[in-house]
């Protein structure tokens, strides 16, 4: 019986790996490196948990306002350049610049945040950052 139990447990370990592995995805992948940007507005969301950390901007355009997302390193990552999930309040203003989502969404992946109000500049950990690192 209990040889059952592991072979299934052995099988079930296997079966879910290439699910795991297959769901980080690479920078290159979702983001182009000769699309940057650089947008400014106020801090809305800050998701802090693996495996990336994300924070939500309202940016403002001619017409209206956007919603942005912007993704991070991982909260590890993230601690190393000197962040924590108190570094920034909802309400501040930052200016963020980074890669566009290959996709045409809303969607960047930061290489460096600038608090607005203080100057105080954070590294976002960007995976563009581990990608050249390799």
């Amino acid at each position: 019986m209990h040889a059952l139990v592991r072979t299934f447990l052995l099988f079930a370990a296997t079966a879910l790996c290439p699910l795991t592995v297959s769901s980080h995805h690479s920078f290159p992948a979702q983001y182009d490196a000769d699309k940057p940007i650089t947008l400014s507005g106020y801090l809305i969301k800050l998701e802090w948990r693996n495996p990336h950390v994300y924070f939500y901007l309202e940016v403002e355009t001619e017409d209206d306002w956007e919603e942005w997302a912007f993704e991070m390193g991982s909260p590890i990552a993230m601690e190393r350049n000197g962040w924590n999930k108190n570094s920034v309040e909802v309400g501040d203003i930052l200016e963020v610049s980074g890669s566009l989502a290959r996709d045409g969404s809303n969607l960047v992946n930061a290489s460096s945040v600038v608090l607005a109000d203080s100057g105080r500049r954070l590294f976002a950990g960007s995976s563009q950052d581990e990608q050249t690192s390799r």
